[in-house]
């Protein structure tokens, strides 16, 4: 699942859930806990190169250890972070921050406004290959430079001193100060990173931290630990000695760990459910993220778009949501998910309405078999093979669907299971026919789950082009009217739902369990998942 996250400035109205678990005691820890924190993770975490970081994992490890201009408080507001203060333009395009004095990473070095130009300038620069780089095109002269139109130099980021960052966008942008927070915002040392060439980002040796923590221990496919950074200009704040997360994938494994005392949190789905729901320890974290199916359409067949209407709509997708997840999800109803901002006071899918349609299994029977005479092919032709993790959530997933498609169109799906950043690797090559993809939101608004089908992009894995769509999202982007905006993506929606590119399956939801001497343990609905930097132990017997 690549994580894609937001936020909200006075000009648009975005309101962040934030959720604290055993929020109590202030700032105050128990006599003789010890300070650690013990976590599972559900796969190894694939970069801590903030230029080349993709994921949920690597976005929560980036966000513990390195920090941004800004950072987001349990309300998710910009609060100062490596700034200490900025200013914001009448047009509202230009930011000018001020960085905090003596800055220092984790190897001495003093950390400058240079960092800070260097890293999205690395990002941007198309022989780095950051997939993230669009992240990065709010800002005058990003784009340009990333297609090869344009220079470094013209890019506007600007250390105007060790001190000052000037950043310059193409347009008044309502969540900019508030992506700031985001891990692709973060600063790099050039010397460092140059020093560790393509092993950066890869180990403890080649990482460096100027946030609360620090990596102190990274065992492949086993475990990460971080522990309190010395350097950190904030480091009274936090409590935490050390954060040990487990790669678990299996779901019973980790609920077995966490009644064991071996870990302090855990994640529930299915029958953990309905265990945990009435205890003190339970609680559901509201999330930004989709669920849906990627169709391959250079295979024959998923070229169709009553096919891959078929796909989708022969999925029962509440059932889906109650199945696998019993968690909070609920079956989606277009492609973005409830509780987005539209970025002009309202939410978009007030705005949209229902998108995606309830079809009877005799309607999608129907639609399939016309796809198929389109494309000169009988259901008995049609096999796929279906790209999901290796995790028993993904398993139990593609099995809902295997049953879900031989039933009610007939067809055999053959489920490939792979490793997540397998998966990742073969989405992009899109080396897959059929796939489980999931998307979280970067920041609170629409745009970040409908510019990833423009044609071209990065994260456009169905190689998806639409003149139509790709008109819709670039006046979005251009428009200084919200409203008029909010209507543009509302109507980009419904091409792509009309064309079906993608078939929107769920809006996930989570829920946790967590250990009561677990303290402010802070969660986000988008961006990163969660923030440590205050959390402590009190009252562990």
């Amino acid at each position: 699942m690549n994580k894609k996250w937001w936020f909200g400035t006075a000009m648009a109205t975005v309101m962040v859930s934030s959720v604290l678990v055993g929020c109590g005691g202030g700032e105050k820890t128990g006599a003789g806990d010890k300070q650690e924190l013990h976590l599972v993770i559900g796969d190894d975490v694939p970069s801590m190169d903030p230029s080349k970081a993709t994921d949920e994992y690597s976005f929560d490890m980036l966000s513990a250890t390195l920090e941004g201009l800004v950072r987001l408080d349990k309300d998710g507001n910009a609060q100062p972070g490596l700034a200490s203060k900025w200013e914001v333009s009448d047009d509202a395009k230009t930011y000018t921050f001020t960085l905090r004095d003596g800055l220092k990473w984790s190897n001495g070095d003093a950390v400058t406004a240079k960092d800070f130009e260097y890293s999205w300038k690395r990002t941007l620069n198309p022989d780095t290959g950051s997939q993230y780089s669009f992240m990065l095109f709010w800002v005058k002269g990003a784009s340009a430079y990333n297609s090869g139109t344009g220079s470094a130099d013209q890019v506007g980021v600007q250390a105007v001193d060790d001190k000052t960052l000037k950043v310059t966008l193409e347009n008044p942008t309502p969540f900019f100060l508030n992506q700031m927070a985001f891990p692709t915002f973060y600063p790099q040392n050039q010397k460092f990173v140059e020093e560790q060439g393509d092993k950066y980002g890869s180990s403890p040796e080649t990482i460096l931290s100027v946030g609360p923590f620090q990596v102190k221990e990274w065992v492949r496919d086993a475990s990460i630990t971080l522990t309190k950074s010395d350097t950190y200009w904030d480091k009274d704040a936090v409590k935490l000695d050390s954060v040990t997360f487990q790669v678990v994938k299996d779901s019973n494994s980790a609920v077995n760990m966490y009644d064991a005392g071996e870990i302090d949190r855990v994640g529930l789905v299915r029958e953990h459910i309905d265990r945990f729901k009435d205890t003190p320890e339970y609680t559901q974290v509201p999330e930004l993220t989709n669920g849906y199916l990627i169709f391959n359409p250079t295979v024959k067949g998923l070229d169709n778009a009553k096919i891959r209407k078929a796909l989708t709509y022969a999925v029962d997708r509440d059932m889906y949501a109650d199945i696998i997840y019993h968690n909070g999800t609920v079956g989606a109803t277009g492609f973005v998910p409830v509780g987005t901002s539209d970025s002009a006071g309202g939410q978009f899918r007030d705005d949209a309405g229902d998108t995606l349609p309830k079809v009877s299994a005799d309607d999608a029977k129907k639609l399939f078999e016309e796809g198929l005479k389109e494309v000169g092919m009988t259901a008995s032709d049609f096999k796929l093979k279906l790209l999901v993790d290796d995790s028993d959530v993904a398993r139990k997933a593609a099995e809902f669907l295997q049953e879900q498609w031989k039933t009610k169109l007939g067809i055999a799906v053959d489920p490939e299971a792979v490793p997540f950043k397998l998966r990742l690797q073969r989405e992009s090559k899109m080396d897959y026919q059929v796939g489980i993809s999931l998307w979280g939101a970067d920041y609170n608004d629409p745009m970040t789950f409908l510019d990833l089908f423009v044609s071209g992009g990065d994260f456009n894995k169905v190689g998806y082009k639409s003149e139509q769509y790709d008109k819709l999202i670039q006046e979005a982007k251009v428009t200084s009217d919200v409203k008029k905006r909010a209507q543009l993506l509302v109507e980009a929606e419904k091409v792509l739902m009309d064309d079906m590119p993608v078939g929107p399956i769920f809006f996930r939801g989570r829920a946790y369990a967590t250990k009561p001497y677990v303290k402010n343990f802070v969660s986000f609905p988008y961006g990163v998942g969660f923030d440590l930097k205050t959390t402590y132990i009190e009252g562990k017997e």
